[in-house]
């Protein structure tokens, strides 16, 4: 049995079907990649995955339970950084451990936090605003509130996408870091397929809306760690590159002919 898992989903706003019949199924401890274009369900797939929205049919399970709704063994991390502006960087990822582990005593909160921005590189920062920092440190922030969290899975919406292109290859190398060390289940939303290739085990290419569904995955079979320049010379970089892309035209052009 897959560790997180969508079976059958559909989901519709109104008279608008948004996902159609998906089927996933992600193994414990896997870094996976949702790949498809803006407007094509991503976010609302992850939205189910982390409980924040119902399915209209199907089911989604995590270890064999029925997910729904929110909870910290599910941690989101935002594209917008969603962290609290009159907080210092420390406070914003110390209440999260302070919700989620309300019974520990305070030296073990106080080490966890520590831990976790030390993770990101940010212990310098602690005393921080969010306004004060750069947008490749309020996402670290955020990356390290979610992962004080100790969730099983993290879900990442597309979380590099506002990051000017050199702050983002520099977090694309930090995110691959940390979950090397961690070895948490990651499900990463994201519409640039490099991206994609640089960081997961797998990529699922949604098809275009309306009604969209995952095509087949393309497995990445490149050694860790992944140097992006390195990548862009190997034959099998470029392989998976061709086969993400056509998979997703393949999809386009399905839901084309499903809405003619």
């Amino acid at each position: 049995m897959a560790f997180l898992e969508a079976q059958s989903v559909c989901k519709s706003y109104g008279a608008l079907s948004v996902l159609q019949d998906v089927d996933l199924a992600i193994d414990r401890g896997e870094l996976v990649a949702i790949v498809g274009a803006s407007g094509s369900g991503k976010t609302t797939l992850l939205s189910l995955l982390a409980g924040l929205a119902l399915p209209d049919r199907g089911r989604v399970l995590l270890d064999g339970h029925h997910v729904r709704e929110p909870g910290p063994d599910r941690a989101v991390v935002f594209q917008n950084y969603s962290l609290l502006p009159w907080l210092t960087v420390w406070d914003n990822v110390s209440l999260a451990v302070d919700n989620v582990f309300r019974d520990w005593p305070k030296a073990r909160k106080r080490e966890q936090t520590e831990r976790h921005l030390e993770l990101v590189h940010l212990l310098p920062a602690r005393d921080k605003r969010p306004g004060e920092l750069s947008g490749g440190m309020r996402q670290r922030v955020s990356l390290a509130r979610a992962l004080a969290m100790d969730p099983q899975v993290l879900l990442l919406d597309e979380p590099l996408g506002a990051l000017d292109a050199l702050t983002r290859a520099t977090m694309q190398t930090e995110i691959e870091r940390i979950w090397q060390q961690d070895r948490k289940t990651v499900v990463l939303i994201t519409n640039d397929v490099d991206e994609s290739i640089l960081l997961a085990d797998r990529i699922l290419p949604l098809t275009g809306g309306p009604g969209a569904s995952l095509g087949p995955a393309v497995a990445v079979d490149l050694a860790r760690p992944r140097d992006r320049r390195a990548v862009n010379h190997d034959p099998r970089f470029k392989r998976i590159r061709r086969e993400v892309f056509d998979r997703l035209r393949a999809g386009q052009e399905w839901t084309r002919r499903k809405s003619a």
